[in-house]
């Protein structure tokens, strides 16, 4: 999958069916690693912002048929 957007050094990506999401898109929560610094805070901005087209492409990516 391709970066969803950028923010300086840090990436929105999305891997299909690669392990669970190391944050929790329904409240932006990191559950898993460590946020890198610099740009973390605009892109949880970001993120927050289209969390439902986050959420559906998660859904699309992970369908399991």
């Amino acid at each position: 999958m391709p970066t969803l957007k950028r923010f300086g050094s840090v990436s929105v990506r999305m891997y299909a069916d690669d392990h669970r999401p190391p944050v929790q898109i329904s409240d932006m929560s990191v559950i898993a690693g460590e946020a890198p610094p610099g740009g973390i805070a605009e892109a949880l901005g970001w993120t927050r912002e289209h969390r439902e087209m986050l959420t559906l492409k998660w859904a699309e990516l992970n369908e399991r048929g």
